[in-house]
């Protein structure tokens, strides 16, 4: 029980905050961002896509329904570095909860900071933008604690997708009865992305983030899947390489959030860091294909340069962000290859953009 210890927030530009101490005692630093999803922590915490950042709830309680670990875990463990809420309840209220998010940070050794007024911090990165922050309960000294802070990387130019990918290809649906092979490049993919693949007929071989294109082509898949993931997309030249060859296939391609900016930059257009990013569930993108508009979960702080797709004969934008007008979909004029910058599979998050998956599926029977 932490919640007397005190602890320290750290921001890069050496703004402040004090609050107490959750999960683990200790030193943890990343870049800092914010969710606004009022529920969803649990698959927030598991995301792959979030490793290497501390993340703000702004949701005023976290924790009050617990943990539940058969059917909310995104990938096989925490990947955030840090948490930092305002609120934090020790106890919950959900008969289906194995424990309490106390105890399951305990058990991944996740350092976090409550009573911190996250309007007030929320509205400061909004200004000030992304950057890099640590949390402490063991160093409460700023100036001994801002030398440990400038040793954190930029999130700028890192490669981090080999480090949250599967060690060695896996497979998920059943072989026997699915209708297509689809090849899951994994640069840090969430489960219910695969649960919505094979759901509808997939059966996905998994390949590891630096698995040669050779090697993915010697399974015979009848279409791949670029998945999300955390980092720079910049710099991962090995993953683009992948991508363009397997456009030029001329097999239907679907690439989700890392995996449309992946799509972007094998297509010759170039990304760029975001201010604060997109992270929550309720951003509304109007698809320019149908002129509806979708509310969509989000998590990304990279994007395509809208500019450059203007005049490019190959790529046509389909979905944009009401909010900022920024790229949010792109698909292949030459090719059956599509991306967007969200989250279809919603997990957490509104159902209004699963029918992506369904596009992807009228791909390949198309192909076959």
């Amino acid at each position: 029980m932490n919640q007397k210890k005190e602890a320290l927030l750290l921001l890069e530009d050496g703004t402040a905050y004090k609050g107490l101490a959750l999960g683990k005692s200790g030193t943890t630093g990343g870049e800092i961002c914010f969710n606004t999803g009022m529920t969803g922590y649990q698959e927030i915490y598991t995301d792959p896509s979030y490793y290497g950042q501390i993340i703000v709830n702004t949701n005023s309680h976290i924790g009050n329904y617990g943990v539940q670990l058969e059917d909310e875990e995104e990938s096989g463990s925490v990947k955030i570095r840090g948490m930092v809420c305002n609120t934090f309840s020790q106890i919950y209220s959900r008969d289906t909860a194995d424990f309490s998010l106390q105890e399951y940070f305990e058990r991944a050794n996740i350092v976090g900071i409550s009573n911190v007024d996250t309007r007030h911090l929320v509205r400061h990165v909004r200004e000030k933008g992304v950057m890099n922050a640590i949390i402490s309960s063991e160093i409460l000294d700023e100036a001994e604690l801002m030398k440990e802070l400038k040793k954190i990387p930029s999130m700028n130019g890192l490669e981090l997708s080999s480090e949250v990918t599967t060690e060695e290809p896996y497979y998920m649906g059943d072989e026997a009865s699915a209708k297509w092979r689809v090849a899951v490049m994994d640069y840090g993919i969430k489960k219910s992305i695969l649960l919505n693949l094979t759901s509808r007929g997939c059966y996905c071989k998994v390949f590891p983030a630096k698995t040669p294109y050779e090697e993915v082509m010697q399974w015979n898949p009848d279409g791949f899947f670029i998945s999300n993931g955390p980092g720079d997309p910049s710099a991962m030249a090995y993953a683009v390489e992948n991508v363009s060859q397997m456009v030029e296939t001329a097999k239907p391609l679907f690439g989700i959030c890392l995996g449309h900016q992946l799509l972007a930059l094998s297509s010759g257009i170039t990304t760029y860091k975001m201010h604060h990013g997109h992270r929550g569930l309720n951003h509304p993108v109007k698809n320019l294909i149908t002129g509806l508009c979708e509310i969509t979960s989000q998590n990304h702080g990279f994007a395509v340069k809208p500019d450059e797709i203007e005049n490019h004969p190959d790529i046509e934008v389909t979905h944009i962000n009401l909010n900022d007008k920024t790229i949010e979909g792109i698909r292949r004029k030459d090719y059956p290859a599509f991306s967007v910058q969200y989250h279809p599979e919603a997990s957490p998050g509104p159902h209004d953009s699963r029918y992506l998956f369904d596009e992807f599926i009228k791909l390949l029977n198309a192909a076959s």
